[in-house]
């Protein structure tokens, strides 16, 4: 596919990405709430929580982050929290999962314990890149299937995509079935395509398109007696 020339700004496909582009600011004033968790962007205030998880070598193993210490995690998390529009391709935007005040959050509630992305990888193609980290503290509770169906539901109602994607090390066995839950399909496996961490490794390629979540959305919920 040729895209379009260099020195002519790219635009979204016709019926496409409606929500183009898109500035998660304004969820800083009126978040994404789940059943348990808020979603809202990134803070400078959210340094200590997400060093919490970031300084570990099971968060870092499968996701392209390098070991960093206090202060470079913290600057990593600035940068991040300091991206907010996805107006060309390569911008990024990184939601905080904050556990919401319940009985089973506990002394918990208020905390961040992982953070979510959504990248746009083409405004030509209209394909956005979803993203999660959690703590391992908090794994097996369900937490990422229900951030990443928000930003799902963002992806495709708010946004507009065509298609949404999601890479991770095929090892990752959660997060492959993260990505099951959402529906999103594997499309295949690269090869050794990245260098991280002294090794080389696979790629696993998910995706769904716009047509398979109107599919979903428009499926009945299953009866329970």
């Amino acid at each position: 596919m040729s895209g379009a020339a260099m020195d002519e700004p790219v635009t979204p496909p016709p019926g496409y990405f409606a929500g183009f582009p898109f500035d998660s600011a304004p969820l800083a004033i009126a978040p994404i709430q789940t059943e348990r968790l808020i979603l809202r962007p990134l803070a400078e205030s959210d340094i200590d929580d997400i060093w919490q998880y970031q300084r570990l070598d099971e968060v870092l193993r499968y996701i392209p982050w390098p070991k960093r210490d206090f202060e470079a995690a913290a600057a990593h998390t600035r940068w991040r929290a300091a991206a907010h529009s996805l107006d060309a391709d390569g911008r990024a935007i990184f939601l905080a999962c904050v556990l919401a005040p319940s009985p089973d959050a506990g002394e918990h509630a208020g905390r961040v314990i992982g953070d979510v992305m959504l990248r746009l990888s083409s405004v030509e193609t209209a394909e956005l890149e979803i993203g999660w980290v959690f703590h391992p503290d908090f794994h097996g509770r369900g937490y990422a299937t229900e951030a990443a169906a928000a930003m799902q539901r963002l992806a495709f109602d708010g946004i507009g995509a065509h298609r949404l994607v999601a890479h991770l090390d095929p090892r990752n066995e959660a997060s492959a079935r993260v990505c099951a839950k959402l529906g999103l399909a594997h499309e295949g496996t690269l090869r050794e395509s990245y260098y991280d961490k002294g090794e080389w490794s696979d790629a696993g390629l998910y995706a769904m398109i716009a047509r398979d979540w109107r599919a979903l959305e428009d499926t009945p919920a299953p009866h329970t007696p």
